[in-house]
């Protein structure tokens, strides 16, 4: 019971994290590249603020979550926008926007590696304090029951926002034919500047409940849930709010499944293995259509 108790645990986290990148592909078409690096740069503004400040949980809460959205937002207007403009096919700007979003992501990272000597950081001067509860045989945290919950809230909402509200229905229309929805009066940049805005806040907050849960990460830490997210999204299928979700809980389980059936050392190869399985056998995903890759 208590690897299950881990299992959804970590998936939380990975779904918090893979949420707002499968967003933004899925609607607005930009695979963003640097969202691993706007998930530690807003834990690591947060830990500066820290160190002159001390700040209650939800200050820390509300500032990464800003910072994450202002990145965001900044890096769609000054990189991705210009290059959808200045892109001759569809093609060679989501090719662009890829390969764009790796240079964007090396910049804070550098930033914070230098100012930490690529050592981790962490948010203890916060006043917020991790307790552990026992429950009979189960040993769980208060920011454990915190994500779990923050996490499925948030992905029940996106979905029934994607599916019942009028910007939501607009977003899942842009996902299938930009063109054809524009034509329609949909006003594609306005859409997708929110979008970026949802997605780097959701970076900001999955930042700081995994950063609490670990005690530290590193400035490297956002690579590594990126290719995690990565497989996630391809596992459940781009743009499919479902998929997400059982991608980030299956890829939990099956990690949590590995770390406790073997030395652990293989833990990391779980991503890549998935994404070449799913590649094989669904390239669409397991809740991906064939036909309508966005929905």
């Amino acid at each position: 019971m208590q690897d299950v108790l881990s299992v959804v645990s970590l998936g939380s986290i990975y779904l918090l994290f893979a949420l707002g990148m499968s967003l933004t592909w899925g609607t607005i078409d930009v695979l963003n590249f640097s969202h691993g690096s706007i998930f530690m740069f807003s834990t690591f503004t947060a830990y500066l603020l820290l160190g002159s400040t001390a700040l209650p949980f939800l200050a820390v809460v509300a500032v990464a979550v800003a910072v994450g959205a202002l990145m965001s937002v900044l890096i769609q207007v000054l990189a991705f926008e210009q290059i959808i403009k200045r892109a001759r096919t569809k093609k060679n700007a989501e090719m662009q926007i890829l390969i764009g979003g790796i240079g964007i992501a090396i910049i804070p990272l550098a930033i914070a590696q230098h100012h930490t000597k690529s050592n981790p950081f962490g948010l203890r001067e916060s006043s917020f304090s991790v307790d552990t509860w026992v429950v009979g045989d189960l040993r769980i945290t208060n920011i454990a029951v915190m994500t779990i919950i923050v996490a499925l809230v948030l992905w029940l909402a996106l979905a029934l926002w994607l599916r019942r509200s009028r910007n939501g229905l607009a977003l899942r229309a842009i996902g299938v034919d930009a063109e054809v929805a524009s034509l329609m009066g949909v006003d594609r940049r306005r859409l997708a500047l929110v979008t970026m805005a949802v997605a780097g806040g959701l970076a900001g907050l999955a930042g700081v409940l995994f950063t609490f849960t670990l005690g530290a990460i590193t400035p490297e830490s956002g690579d590594t849930l990126l290719v995690k997210a990565f497989a996630i999204i391809i596992l459940g299928g781009v743009g499919s709010m479902r998929g997400v979700a059982f991608g980030a809980y299956f890829l939990a389980a099956c990690e949590v499944w590995v770390l406790t059936q073997t030395s652990g050392s293989w833990v990391e190869a779980v991503s890549f293995g998935l994404i070449f399985i799913v590649l094989l056998i669904r390239p669409a995903g397991v809740f991906g259509r064939k036909e309508v890759r966005r929905t």
